[in-house]
């Protein structure tokens, strides 16, 4: 997808500001914060996944799936 755009220039001739067209700018913001989601959930995976052996070098033990689950129901 090719999007149109306009450059904002100093008086020395220097690239300052990009324009570009709202419908653009509009996709672009939501493929970024998708993007930032996707990046939240991964961290917080690799983060258990770095947990989970940490806890198996240890010894220490970890919260079961079923205790987790049931946490909000206590």
């Amino acid at each position: 997808m090719a999007i149109p755009v306009k450059y904002m220039i100093d008086d020395k001739g220097q690239k300052t500001s990009v324009l570009i067209p709202i419908k653009a700018w509009t996709k672009i913001n939501e493929d970024y914060i998708k993007l930032q989601n996707k990046i939240e959930i991964l961290t917080g995976i690799k983060q258990a996944l770095q947990e989970v052996k940490t806890a198996k070098k240890t010894g220490k033990k970890l919260q079961t799936l079923k205790d987790f689950l049931n946490e909000g129901h206590s």
